[in-house]
C-alpha cells in the first residue's frame, strides 16, 4: 500500500482510507467485483479504528463505488464509468405471429461450436462448475438405490423431490403441497404445458419485450400470437402498460419473468408483483411466471414468486435447476394449486416421465444443504463476473452503447448504435472465436436488430477479457 495513512495530515482519517481504496482500484490491485478487505482486517493493517474504516466504506458506498452485501462484506463496483441503460421500447400496435424457429436453430448450432468463448450461452453454472459434487451424489444414489434409480419414475415426478421443493417454497412464504407440483423436463416443458392449459392456437399471449427466445419459439410452435409489452431495464414490466394491453387486446395469458428477467436482468418489486396478479386475476387472465433465475439474485433477499399473491388459482409458476445446479439433468417443474392435475396428464402424454436418476440425485443434493451453500457461492461469482464485464465494456467502448446493470442472473443486454446489425456482429464474432446472441431473437418483431445479449456465466480469465475487448473492436467497426 503506497499511500500512507497519517493522523498528522489535515484530511480526516476516513477520507484517507477512502483515497487508499480508490488508489487500489486505479492501480489494478482491486478490480470491479472484488471483495475488499474486511473492516477489522484493514483497521489492523493501517493501525486505525474499525469505526474509521467503516465510515470510509460507507462514504464509498454512498457514491456507488462499493456495494455492501449481507453476511459477505463490501465489494468494488464498476461505478466510475457512466453508462446509460437501454431505452424502453414502444408498446406494440397489435399481436403478431412469431417466426423465429429457423433463426433460433441457426444461432444454437453456431454458439455450440467447440473452442469458442461462450458469451452467447446463458449457463450460470458454467461460472462455478459443480460437477464433482453432482458426481459424488450420483455415485451415492446408484450405490444405495441400484436398479431402482434407472427405472421409470412417476409421471408427476419423484415424490421426495417434490417434498424438497415444498420446503423451499415455504422459505419464500408460500405454503403448498407435493401434489400441486409436477416435475418436467426443464422449465421449457413446464412453459409449454402451461401455455396449453391457458390457451389454444390463434389466442394472444402477452410477453415481455425483449423476451427469452425459448418462450417465443413455444408460442410459434403452438400456433399462438405474441403481443409485446416493453420492459424497463431497471424495474421490469409496467403495470400501466399491462392494463393498457389487456384493455385493448384479447389477451388470453401472460408469460412474464417474475423475479429476474432474461435478457435484461430487471426485477419487479414484490408490491408491483402483487398488484400485477390482482389485475390479471380480476380480468380472468392467466399468468405463467418464468422463475428460472429467481435464486440468482444479487440483492439482500430473493423476490417472492407471483404465486404467493394468487387468490383465484390463475398463476402457474415454472422453474428448473438448469440455471442453478445441472443444465444437462433437464429437471424442472411447474406449480399450480388448481391446475396440477391437468398439467400432470399433459406431461404424461408429452414425455411420460422425467429421468428418475437425475431427480433422485438432486433430491439428495438439496436435502444435504450443499445446494444452498453452492448457490451462495455461485451468486457471488456471478456478481463479480457481472461487475468485471461491465467495467471492461465501459472502459473499452467508444461507440456510446447502452447496457444493463442486472439485479441477478447471468446476462447483460446491450443496445448498440442503430447502424450496428446484431446478426452481422454475431457472424463476425463467431469468425473471431466468440459466440453472442443477436437481439433479433428476443422479440417477434425486428425492434432489437441493433442489440445483443452477452453472458457472464463462464469462468472469468484474461483470455475472456481479451476476447471481450476484441468483440468491442469489431462492434466499433460496424458502428461507423
Amino acid at each position: 500500500m503506497q499511500r500512507q495513512i497519517s493522523r498528522e495530515q489535515s484530511r480526516y482519517l476516513y477520507r484517507q482510507v477512502a483515497d487508499l481504496i480508490r488508489d487500489m482500484r486505479e492501480n489494478g490491485t482491486l478490480r470491479p467485483g472484488d471483495r475488499i478487505p474486511s473492516l477489522r482486517h484493514l483497521a489492523e493493517k493501517l493501525q486505525i479504528s474499525v469505526p474509521t474504516v467503516k465510515q470510509a466504506y460507507e462514504e464509498l458506498e454512498r457514491i456507488g463505488m462499493l456495494e455492501s452485501r449481507p453476511k459477505s462484506g463490501y465489494y468494488l463496483t464498476s461505478f466510475s464509468h457512466k453508462s446509460s441503460t437501454p431505452r424502453k421500447s414502444r408498446m406494440a400496435k397489435h399481436a403478431i405471429a412469431v417466426t423465429r424457429q429457423e433463426l433460433v436453430e441457426q444461432v444454437h448450432t453456431a454458439v455450440h461450436t467447440p473452442g469458442t468463448i461462450p458469451f452467447g450461452i446463458s449457463n450460470p453454472v458454467g461460472a462455478l462448475p459443480n460437477d464433482k459434487a453432482l458426481a459424488r451424489w450420483t455415485r451415492r444414489v446408484m450405490s444405495s438405490a441400484r436398479e431402482h434409480a434407472i427405472g421409470y419414475g412417476p409421471f408427476a415426478g419423484f415424490e421426495p423431490l417434490r417434498r424438497q421443493l415444498v420446503l423451499r417454497y415455504l422459505d419464500m412464504g408460500l405454503s403448498t403441497q407435493p401434489e400441486q407440483l409436477v416435475i418436467t423436463n426443464g422449465a421449457q416443458e413446464a412453459l409449454a404445458i402451461s401455455l396449453q392449459l391457458f390457451a389454444k392456437p390463434g389466442d394472444v399471449i402477452a410477453v415481455e419485450s425483449p423476451c427469452y427466445f425459448g418462450i417465443l419459439e413455444l408460442i410459434e410452435s403452438l400456433g399462438m400470437l405474441a403481443y409485446e409489452i416493453p420492459l424497463c431495464a431497471e424495474t421490469g414490466i409496467s403495470l400501466d402498460d399491462v392494463a393498457t394491453a389487456i384493455d385493448k387486446h384479447p389477451i388470453k395469458a401472460c408469460v412474464f419473468s417474475s423475479s429476474i428477467t432474461n435478457p435484461m436482468g430487471a426485477s419487479i418489486s414484490d408490491a408491483d408483483k402483487q398488484a400485477l396478479v390482482l389485475l390479471l386475476e380480476s380480468k380472468g387472465i392467466g399468468l405463467i411466471e418464468d422463475d428460472v433465475y429467481g435464486d440468482l439474485y444479487f440483492g439482500q433477499q430473493r423476490g417472492k414468486p407471483a404465486q404467493c399473491y394468487s387468490e383465484k388459482g390463475l398463476v402457474i409458476t415454472c422453474s428448473s435447476f438448469s440455471k442453478t445446479a445441472a443444465p444437462g439433468h433437464r429437471v424442472g417443474w411447474l406449480l399450480s394449486p388448481t391446475l396440477a392435475g391437468p398439467a400432470a396428464r399433459l406431461k404424461r402424454a408429452l414425455s411420460c416421465s422425467s429421468a428418475l436418476l437425475n431427480q433422485w440425485v438432486l433430491t439428495e443434493y438439496l436435502a444435504s444443504g450443499e445446494y444452498d451453500r453452492y448457490l451462495r457461492q455461485l451468486r457471488q461469482v456471478l456478481y463479480t463476473n457481472k461487475e468485471r464485464m461491465r467495467a471492461c465494456i465501459l472502459e473499452n467502448d467508444d461507440s456510446g452503447l447502452r447496457l444493463t446493470n442486472p439485479a441477478g442472473g447471468a446476462v447483460l443486454w446491450l443496445e448498440l448504435s442503430r447502424k450496428t446489425d446484431g446478426s452481422e456482429l454475431f457472424h463476425q464474432a463467431l469468425s473471431a472465436g466468440m459466440s453472442i446472441m443477436p437481439g433479433s431473437l428476443f422479440a417477434p418483431s425486428e425492434r432489437y436488430r441493433h442489440c445483443i445479449r452477452l453472458s457472464y456465466g463462464l469462468p472469468w480469465s484474461d483470455k475472456v477479457e481479451e476476447a471481450l475487448i476484441k468483440l468491442l473492436r469489431i462492434m466499433s467497426t460496424l458502428s461507423q
